[in-house]
């Protein structure tokens, strides 16, 4: 670590941790809480075949239950940075994770749909803190250094995915779907209490020339493109994924193993792809990412289905490795003293595109039918590369 490096990280914090141990701690806090959220996100898909059968829902109301969790926290994401700014990033952090629990144990306690929708809306608030704070948290931690950090907090939320879920299910073969939903949230409240009491003060980080850093060079915008068109490539291809697969003669339990496959890929390519972003800059990264996504996604159009399935974990990697590369750089693009801002920009649009991408994909896929359809994803793919193009000059120097 430079003098100058150490020096910012010290400005950051206030109390006697030596840096690398407070950025450490930062992160590890940070993950966990992000593990969480993303958890509770990801747990709604288990719950809705229970609340399925226990209300009598139609499949639109089911996307209303799931719209309302995701829409207060898109909706939310920018109203939490401001508060952040006032009351400071590690007590709306420790609040909001409490309210995602408590959501959770609302609708346990509930006894009608209204109060699940009330709760999954309280919740889906709850966790439109995790985001922005976590992201700028680590950002200060590191610094200029930040990069492979924010691909490790960005992967750590896969874990979240993966286990919460998961756990929810085993669950509910022993208790209720609301003992179980109870149960899980006091696992928040714990988290909750861990923020509260282990996350070290987020501190304002000191602001550098602009031509030093890309701050005010108008680069967020172009970042900002570029997350909402990836997020559209993800989403619109796991939307049609099952069905390019069925076509080739899957069955539905290879249906569900591709796309765990596609998950675990996804995974690694958030922890690696953080990393090599640093090494090898965002511009190269991001190129190449995105062209190796677009070959896999035509690959899938024309290969059989076993070469398929062993392309899908690079496929999944490709997908959501130039993820991590752009989270990495909205603090190098931010505007001094207002990472939290930035980030909860950004988050918005990606939660945003993800939920509207999907839709418009489907319309196209009605039109002109699924394959070509998943053609103009890849196009889409393609279609980043003038905009990172574009913002290479806006970027600081390596």
């Amino acid at each position: 670590m430079t003098s100058k490096t150490g020096a910012r990280d010290l400005a950051g914090f206030v109390g006697g941790n030596k840096p690398d141990a407070t950025a450490r701690r930062t992160l590890l806090v940070a993950g966990l809480a992000h593990a969480l959220h993303d958890g509770f996100t990801d747990l709604i898909y288990v719950m809705l075949p229970v609340w399925q059968t226990e209300f009598g829902l139609s499949y639109a109301a089911l996307a209303v239950l799931r719209g309302l969790y995701a829409g207060a926290m898109a909706a939310l994401q920018v109203p939490s940075g401001f508060l952040t700014r006032r009351f400071g990033g590690r007590a709306i952090l420790a609040l909001g994770t409490a309210m995602a629990a408590a959501g959770y144990t609302l609708a346990g306690l509930s006894g009608g749909l209204i109060g699940v929708c009330i709760a999954l809306f309280m919740s889906g608030a709850g966790s439109s803190t995790q985001h922005p704070i976590g992201s700028a948290a680590v950002a200060r931690a590191y610094g200029t250094n930040a990069r492979g950090p924010l691909g490790t907090y960005n992967f750590s939320g896969d874990l979240g995915k993966a286990a919460v879920p998961a756990a929810v299910s085993v669950l509910m073969l022993i208790m209720s779907w609301r003992g179980t939903l109870i149960s899980i949230s006091l696992v928040g409240f714990a988290v909750a209490a861990i923020v509260a009491i282990f996350m070290p003060p987020i501190g304002r980080p000191v602001a550098e020339p602009p031509a030093k850093t890309g701050q005010g060079r108008g680069g967020f915008g172009l970042l900002f493109s570029i997350g909402v068109l990836d997020t559209g490539v993800r989403m619109g291809l796991l939307t049609f994924l099952p069905f390019l697969l069925r076509d080739k003669g899957a069955e539905l339990p290879t249906i569900g193993l591709a796309l765990a496959l596609v998950f675990v890929g996804g995974a690694a390519g958030k922890i690696i792809c953080g990393p090599l972003g640093a090494r090898f800059g965002v511009v190269a990264t991001t190129i190449a990412t995105e062209g190796a996504t677009a070959l896999a996604i035509l690959s899938l159009l024309v290969l059989p289905l076993t070469a398929s399935m062993v392309m899908l974990p690079v496929l999944g990697a490709m997908l959501n490795g130039t993820s991590s590369v752009l989270y990495g750089t909205v603090p190098e693009l931010a505007k001094p003293g207002k990472t939290e801002h930035a980030f909860a920009l950004f988050y918005t649009g990606t939660i945003g595109a993800g939920a509207i991408a999907p839709v418009l994909y489907g319309f196209m896929g009605d039109a002109i039918g699924v394959r070509w359809a998943t053609v103009a994803i890849a196009a889409t793919a393609i279609a980043i590369f003038p905009i990172v193009m574009l913002l290479a000059p806006r970027l600081a120097p390596k």
